[in-house]
This record gives structure tokens, C-alpha cells and sequence, in this order.
């Protein structure tokens, strides 16, 4: 019986080289350009990265009215631009002197990060966990989510609840951007059009979740005796159906609406207005 230590005997490994498994040298047999999809993943996810933390970080430029940029919404510390000439927001403290964007975007990065798609996605692209399919990771043993700190990937359900409430306040925003504090109700320019695009990108990406569609819909026994639940667990799962291109077209767009707010602010060019 080989041991595994005879002279030529392939060394036990776990993996693809694992005894059990067939003895191919190579790593894998595609041939076509499959790292191709990671590393365009791993690419866009890396922008965002990038330029979220910047305007995280500057604590400025965020806010040319009647449009607050949804990094910064809502905007809650005591020197929040939108407290001195545009809408009313409670005050809740001066965050220890932290951009409030920092304790805004926990709950919708939380929601992205534990998302089924974005796992994937920066799953692939950052950890080779696998790269692509049919290639295998370059690691020998492999774990799951059952150990800290992916574990956490399991608060996903309850990270849906808060982004809920950061898509409602998004429309807000939305809503209130047709308003104008020379003119009042009636404003729309270009920045509404951007928001409310932005709100309803928000809102597809959100209501397609897997942990929506499960809320809406999961653990009925018979969908006759819940018409209504069974008609909106019908639109999660068309929508669930698109949820990585919603994915995809909601942070471009929350990303857009933070740029176009931050080009108003900085005198950058003049809100088009259409009436």
C-alpha cells in the first residue's frame, strides 16, 4: 500500500492534488480567458473601494442644495452642512469629531459586504476562493463560512433590515430635491434626475435580495392560503433573478450621485435645470 513517502509517489495533500482525486498535472484545463471576469470584478469592487473612502475621509463637498450626497445621508453630526441652509435633520452629536459618512456607511457596506452576489464576487476577485469555475483555489483546505471571521457573513438577514431603512431615506432625499428654497415644490434639474434614478437602483438592489425573497416568502407550507405573500415572493424572485446586474448599476450609481453632489459643491459647474 502506498504511503505517500515511496520514491516518485505524489505527496499527500489535500485539494486537487488530494490522493483521492485524479492525477492531472495540470492545475486546471481551460483554455480559455477565464481570469478575465475576476479581474474585472476585483478592478470595479477596488474603485469603489478606493473613492468611497476618499470622500469618507474629506468630510466636505457633500452637500449643494436641495441634493445631499447619500454617502453623507442622513446627516447627523452638529456641523453637518444641510443644518445651516437646507433641510431640517435631527442632531444626534458631534460623533467625536469622525466624518459622519464613517457611521453612515457601515450599514449599507455591511448589507454589500454580506450580500450573496458581492461574496462571490470579492470572493473570487480578492481571494481566489475559487477564481473562476473549474479552477481551483490555491489553497489546500477549505473552511466555508463556519469559522470567524466569515461567520459573520451569517448577519446578512439582519443587515437587510437596516438597508431598508437606508433606502427609504435615499427617496427622501430624492423627494426632496423637486423642492427649491427660493421656489419651493416644482425644482427639478439634473441632480433629481440622478437621485431618483439612484433611490429606485437602491430599491431593486435591496428588495432582490435572497434574504428578502426568503422574509416575503420563505418557510410557507402552502402558498394558497397566502395569496399576498406568495404574489410579492413572486417579485423578489424576478427581481433576485437580475440581483447582479442590480447590484452592479446601484453602486455605480450611489457612487454618480455622490460625485454629482460633490461637483455642485465645488463649483465644478451649475445644476442643469429643467424647470
Amino acid at each position: 500500500m502506498a504511503t505517500g513517502t515511496e520514491p516518485g509517489a505524489r505527496p499527500r495533500t489535500r485539494g486537487v492534488h488530494a490522493p483521492s482525486r485524479a492525477a492531472i498535472p495540470q492545475r486546471h484545463l481551460r483554455t480559455d480567458r477565464w481570469w478575465l471576469a475576476p479581474a474585472a470584478t476585483a478592478a470595479g469592487l477596488l474603485l469603489f473601494v478606493v473613492y468611497s473612502t476618499w470622500r469618507a475621509f474629506a468630510d466636505a463637498d457633500y452637500y449643494q442644495a436641495p441634493y445631499v450626497s447619500p454617502f453623507y445621508s442622513p446627516c447627523l453630526a452638529e456641523r453637518c452642512e444641510p443644518m445651516r441652509d437646507g433641510p431640517n435633520w435631527e442632531v444626534v452629536g458631534g460623533w467625536w469629531g469622525l466624518s459622519p459618512a464613517l457611521l453612515i456607511l457601515i450599514l449599507p457596506l455591511g448589507f454589500r459586504l454580506t450580500c450573496y452576489y458581492y461574496r462571490k464576487a470579492y470572493y473570487r476577485g480578492f481571494w481566489s476562493s475559487p477564481p473562476a469555475c473549474a479552477v481551483p483555489e490555491p489553497r489546500g483546505r477549505y473552511t466555508g463560512e463556519t469559522r470567524f471571521p466569515l461567520i459573520w457573513q451569517n448577519g446578512h438577514r439582519y443587515f437587510f433590515y437596516a438597508a431598508v431603512l437606508v433606502a427609504g431615506v435615499l427617496t427622501y432625499d430624492a423627494v426632496l430635491t423637486f423642492r427649491d428654497a427660493s421656489y419651493g415644490w416644482g425644482h427639478m434639474g439634473l441632480g433629481t434626475v440622478v437621485f431618483t434614478v439612484n433611490a429606485l437602483l437602491i430599491w431593486a438592489y435591496t428588495l432582490s435580495c435572497h434574504s428578502c425573497r426568503h422574509i416575503v416568502g420563505g418557510r410557507l407550507r402552502h402558498f394558497s392560503r397566502h395569496p399576498v405573500r406568495y404574489r410579492l415572493w413572486s417579485w423578489a424572485g424576478r427581481l433576485n433573478g437580475h440581483h447582479a446586474k442590480l447590484a452592479w448599476a446601484s453602486l455605480v450609481s450611489v457612487a454618480l450621485a455622490d460625485l454629482y453632489v460633490y461637483l455642485l459643491a465645488t463649483g465644478a459647474f451649475d445644476d442643469p435645470r429643467f424647470f
